[in-house]
């Protein structure tokens, strides 16, 4: 399995199962997609911004569903496993994505699995275990929520940076390196993740270094 990362902007994704797993599979795609979640009930969990549609489709009636919404991804987290795989089938059938919440271990090929996930947008850092150690995605997220604390005001300094320093002219080459010296700093990490500066501060500090130094590395 390789794993991607798919733009679900302006999308619909639909998911059967109203239970603890369909709400947070839904919380998690209504970042970004639309999200439907039908179930003959809900689960008192939040469920982000997806619509809920209270309804006990049959099996039988689940293409109706991919009909009625037309979802990039279909994610089965009911507890009936017959449900599931006729919900499985039906995606299949139409040649879109489908995530099977029940499912570990060997998935049939083009499943997708939805991976434990850090955010610091924009950077994503995504885990996961073959379905074989949930524990261990568990432990490896919170490490990584740790390590990339202020990487998002990280990224957005390093595009920041590189357009003003383009926009002045400075050599691509010259550009990189300036970039990753500024990733590379201590003090640059340790001024966003504390706040006692910001992008546009650090922008300045590096310009004004290398307009009074012309770029001299010696």
């Amino acid at each position: 399995m390789i794993p991607l990362l798919h733009d679900f902007e302006g999308a619909t994704v639909l998911v059967f199962g109203g239970g603890p797993v369909g709400a947070r599979k839904a919380r998690r795609f209504a970042r970004e997609a639309e999200v439907f979640v039908v179930s003959p009930s809900f689960v008192d969990r939040e469920f982000g911004s997806a619509e809920l549609i209270r309804a006990a489709p049959e099996p039988d009636a689940v293409d109706q569903w991919l009909e009625r919404t037309e979802p990039a991804l279909v994610v089965a987290a009911t507890d009936d496993e017959t449900f599931n795989e006729a919900a499985e089938d039906a995606a299949r059938a139409r040649g879109t994505l489908v995530n099977r919440a029940d499912r570990a271990g060997e998935r049939e090929p083009g499943s997708v699995v939805v991976p434990a996930t850090v955010r610091e947008d924009p950077v994503v850092v995504s885990v996961a275990t073959g379905a074989t150690a949930p524990a261990l995605s568990k432990y490896l997220r919170r490490e990584f929520e740790e390590t990339l604390a202020g990487s998002g005001e990280m990224a957005r300094l390093c595009a920041d940076l590189r357009s003003e320093l383009k926009s002045r002219d400075v050599a691509p080459e010259r550009r990189r390196e300036i970039v990753t010296n500024v990733v590379n700093s201590p003090d640059v990490w340790t001024a966003l993740r504390t706040g006692t500066s910001n992008c546009g501060q650090v922008i300045e500090d590096v310009l004004g270094e290398e307009l009074s130094t012309g770029g001299d590395r010696s």
